[in-house]
């Protein structure tokens, strides 16, 4: 192993052992499954804005966002941060304090939790349903953060893919499964910093070896349509195919996305005060856009890179290793480029250690609380339940290692379906269980279920047909989830007074 492949390797691995550090801190705070999976409700402003933000990115920010932009242009990509950057806002401004004031009046520590005591569904038909929409597109949302893992070392030091997925996928679950909630959250701060360092790093210098500003926009203008908004660049025939208005709104529908996704969620329902969300949302959305802005351009200035013959021509899913593409080339200079060269690649790990934890969390809340405890009414004591948790989170790993054994996958197409089911399985409940008054648990079922069969619907037999149906699944699967809860819940009877009087009685803080 060469001087600077040893030089990154002490950087991650000084890394991943903080990670660890920070698990065992928190793992002697973890008395209830209150503390395991919501932390006691204690997050400070900033921790809740950045480690909402550092889950909700993944490994998407740092290698799916970034391959689409080195292989299509900035259309595609920025596009989608536009929905995202305008969902994020929309989500913090009218959800956060909301949910986090609806939740700790009814005591709900996890979001299918909520649905059951917001509609007080007693049979907890609610909270079976969202554990299960959780269970099914958390493990592939997981998953597709291990094979990035896995990616990031075969690529970089030539390791065994398989292997280095099965390592990361430990340190991951170690932490996550010793630490909890607390432990999740100020990881995700860490490497949400962590993450900010490495872009900023990135940037520079790729622009610096691309031959500067100048060369980057010279290049990216000889391409047709790819430094346009209106078509994206196909590199197979060195033309531009027109990106249509159908098309650009079903991409922004990426935004409406935030509604339903209950690693964000939880944060806000975990801050330790409803006022300081204000200054959260400010934090959350600056970063974000900034965050996103960089990592779009960042895949222009790859493609600079490879024209330039600095680092290699990327090819289909492997442009979304353009960043540990750069980071090897900086690598090259010395020790020290080395060490930084270790830091971006940490930012690789830390942006898919912060969701991976998260979903970790909220898949096995789902199984341990709500489906053992609250639907099956197990009942265990405190310590036990926190033993059940831990080992839930296990087994929902071995699963998520199973799914990641292909290194072909793309974990920017991974990311989008799943994001598209909780999207419209959650996002039109949360909102109308926050919003609307006379939403009732038939609808919220009828909505649920409805959003998420739709998305598989959509994607698998109907998107396909092509031409106007070419629609990213979550923009109409929102919209017939949110239709089919309204249309049932004005069908069926009224909620009680104790559902109305309690709804009244969060509106009027």
């Amino acid at each position: 192993m060469t001087s600077s492949a040893i030089a990154i390797m002490i950087a991650i691995i000084c890394y991943l052992v903080l990670m660890l550090s920070v698990g065992i801190r928190f793992s002697r705070t973890n008395h209830t499954v209150d503390d395991f999976y919501l932390g006691g409700r204690k997050l400070g402003p900033f921790v809740t804005a950045m480690s909402a933000e550092a889950s909700d990115m993944s490994s998407w920010l740092l290698m799916g966002l970034p391959g689409v932009a080195y292989l299509t242009g900035i259309c595609d990509a920025a596009w989608t941060a536009i929905g995202l950057a305008i969902g994020t806002y929309l989500n913090w401004l009218f959800v956060s304090k909301r949910i986090r004031r609806y939740s700790h009046k009814i005591n709900a520590i996890t979001i299918p939790d909520f649905f059951a005591k917001r509609y007080h569904d007693s049979k907890n038909i609610l909270t079976c349903i969202a554990a299960l929409v959780i269970i099914v597109f958390f493990i592939p949302y997981t998953a597709s953060g291990f094979a990035a893992c896995g990616k990031l070392f075969h690529s970089l030091f030539g390791v065994d893919y398989l292997t280095a997925m099965i390592v990361c996928a430990i340190i991951i679950v170690l932490y996550t499964a010793l630490g909890g909630f607390l432990a999740a959250s100020t990881t995700d701060l860490i490497q949400s910093i962590v993450m900010s360092i490495a872009l900023v790093i990135v940037l520079v210098y790729g622009t610096v070896q691309a031959g500067g500003l100048q060369s980057v926009f010279d290049n990216a203008r000889e391409l047709p349509g790819y430094f346009s908004l209106t078509s994206t660049y196909d590199g197979a025939t060195h033309s531009a195919s027109p990106y249509g208005l159908i098309t650009t709104v079903s991409i922004l529908a990426w935004g409406l996305g935030y509604f339903g996704m209950p690693h964000i969620l939880l944060r806000f329902m975990a801050t330790k005060e409803e006022e300081k969300l204000t200054m959260s949302r400010r934090i959350a959305t600056v970063w974000v856009v900034i965050s996103m802005a960089v990592a779009v351009f960042i895949g222009v200035v790859g493609l600079a890179m490879s024209n330039r013959g600095v680092v290699p021509v990327l090819e289909g899913s492997d442009s979304e290793t353009i960043i540990v593409q750069i980071a090897n080339v900086l690598s090259s200079h010395g020790i020290l480029p080395a060490l930084v060269a270790g830091l971006i690649l940490a930012g690789i790990l830390a942006s898919t250690m912060s969701t991976a934890d998260s979903q970790l969390l909220a898949a096995s809340s789902s199984v341990s609380q709500n489906l053992l405890s609250d639907f099956f009414h197990i009942k265990v004591s405190p310590k036990t339940s926190v033993i059940i948790a831990r080992t839930t989170v296990v087994v929902i790993s071995l699963i998520a290692m199973f799914i990641a054994r292909d290194p072909s996958s793309s974990v920017f197409n991974i990311v989008s379906f799943a994001w598209a089911g909780f999207g419209a399985a959650f996002g039109p409940v949360v909102l109308l269980a926050l919003f609307w008054r006379r939403s009732n648990k038939y609808g919220a079922v009828a909505g649920m279920a409805a959003g998420g069969i739709m998305v598989f619907v959509w994607k698998y037999a109907v998107r396909p047909m092509g031409g106007v149906w070419d629609i990213y699944e979550l923009l109409p699967a929102f919209l017939i989830a949110l239709a089919i809860n309204v249309i049932v819940s004005l069908a069926t009877k009224q909620p009680e007074e104790s559902i109305l009087e309690e709804y009244d009685a969060v509106r009027a803080k």
